[in-house]
């Protein structure tokens, strides 16, 4: 059973902490973000950026063992012709497209921007926005199963965007996925959500989805959660809706972690840019709190198995259900993320402050952040909802999409996927040296503040 506990993170019981130490580190931090090897890394020079494509569409650093095992499980009994994903120019919904095509099945990749990868054959891109009813109408033209994952907000910049922009995408865009579902007599519908639809700070060890309740609205720290958890109810509480045709809706909703994976766009590159700047030099928090991540091409198998469970051949199972998936394993985010620190030459974390400093340092650069953004866009290293993403225990089981989906997540390596991301990625240009001294300055300095008065 999962045990949901009141916050262990208080502010009143740190400030014996010492101050000193906190002020090194950011002297450190300031010595590493402007030094010569900032830029460059200390592993020499990088490759062109190049994005290559296998001829299908497929990114070819996927292991084929897993995606002809994602054929065998789910493939039989899909029971589906055409299939739209939300976000498919993304690249989790592009993974899921590609995947889909796999099997035999015609995709439409509904998004406002194409996809970085090639479209694969058997796949179409429809460009759209999910708030516009008349576009997805027409893009679910002869579409039997709808895969929700487009959003927005989920982390860096994109998280401190304009409450009604995010809420606009992530609500609204749901409640027209539903209602075009329902006019074109779309029977099944698949969301996208995440395990911050319970999480908001309070440490959650092993929950499951009957004892974990949502995490109250009101108390979010950004939009993207709240909202989120405000689809993920909608897209429930619709299975069962009567269609236009005279059939239901079947809805079900996947709640991942982290995603990761070659190409990933999203984690590795901030966390990457952090280690260089000395950012991740130092640990906070809870040292043995941990956490999930899931690899996209578990996902995938996750998304495929669920789409199969709403079918009358498998009694519609998963219908109006909620299933958290990952990897399968609990992992601390300093020790997860130690063959990034290898592969760059850098030491592992060893200096460990407060948490409590982390999340001032966050609540400031965010208020930087949009006090700068008509002048300047820059995102920030760490967000509020972040910290606690890592100085948090937040830990749950998919005993429940096992049993019911035959989901079974195969082992994926980190390190495989920064191998490639080190071999692929751009050479890092800094081309605002002047504003980033200034901003960081004014970032520490206020940081020291708030160190001193406490």
């Amino acid at each position: 059973m999962g045990q949901y506990k009141e916050p262990e993170h208080t502010w009143e019981h740190q400030h014996a902490v010492l101050r000193i130490p906190a002020i090194l580190v950011l002297i450190n931090i300031l010595r590493r973000e402007f030094s010569p090897s900032h830029l460059q890394g200390r592993t020499g020079t990088t490759a062109n950026y190049m994005i290559q494509t296998s001829a299908d569409g497929v990114l070819p650093h996927w292991n084929q063992s897993s995606d002809c095992r994602l054929n065998e499980q789910a493939g039989p009994h899909l029971k589906s012709t055409k299939a739209l994903v939300t976000g498919g120019g993304g690249y989790f919904g592009y993974n899921l497209g590609c995947a889909l095509t796999k099997l035999g099945i015609t995709v439409v990749l509904f998004d406002i921007q194409k996809p970085k990868w090639e479209v694969p054959n058997g796949a179409i891109y429809f460009q759209g926005d999910v708030r516009d009813c008349k576009a997805v109408f027409q893009a679910c033209g002869g579409v039997d199963c709808v895969f929700h994952a487009a959003s927005y907000g989920m982390s860096g910049l994109d998280q401190l965007q304009k409450k009604e922009q995010i809420e606009s995408i992530n609500v609204n865009g749901t409640k027209v996925v539903i209602d075009v579902c329902k006019q074109r007599n779309i029977p099944r519908l698949i969301y996208t959500s995440t395990v911050n639809v319970v999480f908001g700070g309070n440490p959650i060890e092993e929950g499951d989805e009957e004892t974990v309740p949502y995490f109250p609205l009101e108390k979010q720290v950004n939009h993207y959660s709240r909202t989120k958890a405000m689809a993920d109810q909608m897209i429930l509480a619709a299975d069962g809706t009567p269609l236009k045709g005279g059939d239901k809706l079947h809805t079900c909703v996947l709640r991942p972690p982290g995603i990761y994976g070659p190409e990933e766009q999203k984690h590795l590159p901030r966390v990457l840019m952090n280690i260089q700047r000395g950012l991740f030099n130092f640990k906070f928090g809870n040292p043995k709190a941990q956490m999930n991540w899931v690899h996209v091409g578990n996902l995938v198998q996750a998304h495929l198995l669920a789409a199969e469970a709403l079918t009358p051949e498998k009694g519609y199972i998963a219908s109006g259900q909620a299933y958290y998936i990952h990897d399968g394993e609990n992992v601390i985010f300093s020790e997860w993320i130690t063959p990034l620190f290898e592969k760059l030459g850098y030491s592992r974390p060893w200096i460990r402050i407060p948490a409590f400093l982390v999340y001032i340092a966050a609540t400031v650069t965010e208020y930087l952040c949009l006090a700068l953004k008509p002048v300047f866009s820059f995102t920030p290293f760490l967000t509020r909802n972040e910290v606690w993403n890592i100085a948090v225990t937040h830990t749950f089981r998919i005993d429940k999409a096992c049993n019911q989906l035959g989901y079974c997540p195969k082992k994926f390596a980190l390190a495989d996927s920064v191998d490639h991301y080190l071999q692929t990625r751009p050479k890092c240009q800094d081309h605002h040296k002047f504003l980033k001294i200034w901003l960081v300055l004014g970032t520490c300095l206020c940081l020291i503040f708030f160190v001193l008065l406490s």
